[in-house]
């Protein structure tokens, strides 16, 4: 993009929960590097729209600012991305900002995300200990084992996944793709594996993994790139074992 060219930014609005939406437009000038989290900072210095009006800095989540903690995410252009590593330059005008669509709005882009961990708590997203500071060496696990458990590992429960998915809806109540991949990886674990039968059964109930219309627009939105669709197939699987298994010993 050429020196001194204009961005326009289309913001969506919200001052609090119970609000109506509004759009304001922002104009800023091009420099190299920009992305949108430091537009939006640039924005919150002089928080001016392009017509020249006075107005709030825009309300947003966002913390480390390199795609690790997973709080900036928001509506870019329509798609569900990260906000640090969306560059303004690979984006087309004018820019639209919206914040999630799925999630209650708190104001302006940020929104309220909790139903993940609530998900996360309902699988028992974790590995179990007995509460000793000294339990010794754990067990082993092979590099192998390693390499399928890393990707898993690295959702940043930023909710692009969910926001993305068509069956995450009130009425469905889906739990989304990232609690499954996480009930795969604590499953994997030595430790972990504890627990495996109470996270299945947790997947069987309302709004478990039956609720996956198997679109895979997860795992095309998730940066950090969690081979989720292939976590939701495994985990069916053991879901499905399990519930004949204990269909048989009734």
């Amino acid at each position: 993009m050429a020196e001194n060219k204009p961005v326009i930014f289309r913001i969506k609005r919200q001052a609090n929960p119970s609000d109506k939406p509004h759009w304001e437009e922002f104009e800023l000038t091009w420099h190299k590097g920009m992305n949108i989290i430091s537009s939006l900072m640039e924005i919150a210095a002089n928080p001016v729209t392009r017509e020249g009006k006075p107005t709030t800095p825009i309300t947003y989540d966002s913390n480390c600012l390199e795609e690790v903690c997973g709080s900036c995410a928001m509506l870019i252009n329509g798609k569900a991305r990260m906000a640090c590593s969306a560059l303004v330059d690979k984006l087309e005008q004018p820019i639209r900002l919206e914040p999630f669509s799925k999630f209650p709005v708190v104001r302006d882009l940020a929104v309220d995300r909790s139903v993940l961990f609530e998900n996360l708590k309902a699988v028992k997203a974790w590995v179990p200990v007995d509460g000793s500071y000294d339990l010794g060496a754990g067990p082993r696990i092979s590099p192998e084992e390693q390499e399928l458990a890393y990707p898993l590992s690295r959702c940043i429960s930023c909710c692009c996944c969910m926001e993305a998915c068509p069956q995450f809806n009130e009425d469905t109540g889906f739990v989304g793709a990232a609690t499954i991949a996480q009930v795969r990886l604590f499953n994997s674990h030595p430790t972990g594996s504890a627990l495996k039968r109470e996270r299945l059964a947790a997947l069987m109930g309302d709004g478990g993994i039956q609720e996956c219309g198997y679109s895979q627009n997860c795992v095309e939105v998730c940066p950090k790139d969690i081979p989720l669709t292939r976590s939701i197939s495994e985990v069916s699987g053991q879901v499905m074992k399990q519930a004949i298994g204990d269909l048989l010993h009734k």
